[in-house]
C-alpha cells in the first residue's frame, strides 16, 4: 500500500489509510520511519479518511508516537472523524496525541513549535 505524503516547509503530512488495522498500519509506520530517517522530524497524520481501527493499528500508532518523542520528533494527528475521535476518547489515546482539526492547524502548530 502506498501512503500519499506532502511536505509543507519542514513538516511532512502523511495521509492515513481508510483502515488503521494490523494489516494496513505497517505501511504508514514505514513511511513515517523513512521520512524521519531523512530528517523530517515534524509529522502530521491526516486521518480524514480513517474510519476503521483495531487494537493492533492503535498500538502501532502509540508505539510510533513514543519512538518519535524519544528522538525529539513530533507526531500530530488531524482530521479525525467523529468515529475516530470516539475511539481515541474511549481508549484514552486522545491524551497521548496532539490532535488538530485540520492539516493547516497541525502544520502551523508544528512550525511554530520548531521556531521556539
Amino acid at each position: 500500500m502506498k501512503i500519499i505524503t506532502e511536505t509543507f516547509g519542514n513538516v511532512l503530512v502523511a495521509h492515513a489509510p481508510d483502515e488503521l488495522t494490523e494489516d494496513s498500519t505497517g505501511a504508514l509506520v514505514d513511511t513515517v520511519h523513512a521520512a524521519f530517517a531523512s530528517g523530517q522530524t515534524a509529522i502530521v497524520l491526516q486521518m480524514e479518511n480513517s474510519e476503521t481501527f483495531d487494537s493492533s493499528g492503535l498500538t502501532q500508532l502509540a508505539d510510533l508516537q513514543d519512538e518519535l518523542r524519544e528522538q525529539n520528533g513530533s507526531l500530530t494527528m488531524c482530521g479525525l472523524s467523529e468515529t475516530g475521535r470516539t475511539i481515541f476518547r474511549i481508549t484514552r489515546l486522545e491524551h497521548e496525541f496532539e490532535i488538530c482539526e485540520s492539516v493547516i492547524d497541525a502544520v502551523t502548530r508544528l512550525q511554530s513549535n520548531q521556531r521556539t
